[in-house]
């Protein structure tokens, strides 16, 4: 079974990405995929969580184990497969890529294919750059910084995700409804580093 997710940054309007990846592939693979795709090292701590349909936070899977004393399950990257916690079209996650400042993707699991299997994770869309992977704590708001997504969210209170549905993206013309990962335009051989961004905190 396949797995299409749709990733999105409240930093750059126009920072899209489209991962396909196995259902069985673990967390760890995931990660691995979206940091490739970005041009982000892979020596920060990172978690993923899983969160309800206003954006709040539930399970948390961790890139290392963490030591705790909660009665809440712990899940690791590497020990833990994307089918089994994701089950669900329209699943929101977020993966948390700086710690320190609390900056995040927004992804949602946009596809399920059944009969359909992946030996590696594909970056099948790419467009715009990416947000810097690291900015001075200093410029960052805190005050501004909350685990809650308002309706501003995106910069734009009339933000609709189905505008960004498999047919196409503004500006890029119709993709053939019957193959809607087949477009060259989309296919990445290489992941070029980002450039600096402005910062807007959540």
């Amino acid at each position: 079974m396949l797995f299409r997710f749709l990733i999105l940054s409240d930093e750059v309007d126009d920072f899209r990405r489209e991962i396909k990846i196995d259902s069985e592939a673990t967390f760890l693979e995931l990660y691995d995929a979206i940091l490739d795709c970005v041009g982000y090292t892979k020596d920060q701590m990172c978690s993923f969580f899983i969160c309800d349909d206003d954006w709040s936070k539930n399970t948390e899977i961790t890139l290392i184990e963490m030591d705790t004393t909660s009665e809440v399950d712990n899940y690791v990257m590497a020990e833990t497969k994307l089918e089994e916690l994701l089950e669900d079209e329209q699943q929101k996650l977020m993966f948390v890529f700086d710690y320190m400042t609390k900056r995040a993707f927004f992804m949602e699991l946009r596809e399920i294919v059944p009969g359909q299997n992946l030996d590696k994770a594909v970056c099948s869309r790419s467009i715009g750059l990416a947000p810097e992977q690291f900015v001075s704590f200093d410029d960052v708001d805190i005050k501004g910084i909350t685990n809650e997504i308002g309706e501003d969210f995106y910069g734009d209170s009339e933000f609709d995700l189905e505008e960004l549905d498999k047919e196409g993206f503004e500006g890029l013309g119709d993709i053939p409804a019957d193959d809607p990962f087949g477009d060259e335009r989309f296919l990445i051989n290489e992941y070029p580093h980002c450039s600096a961004r402005p910062y807007r905190s959540w």
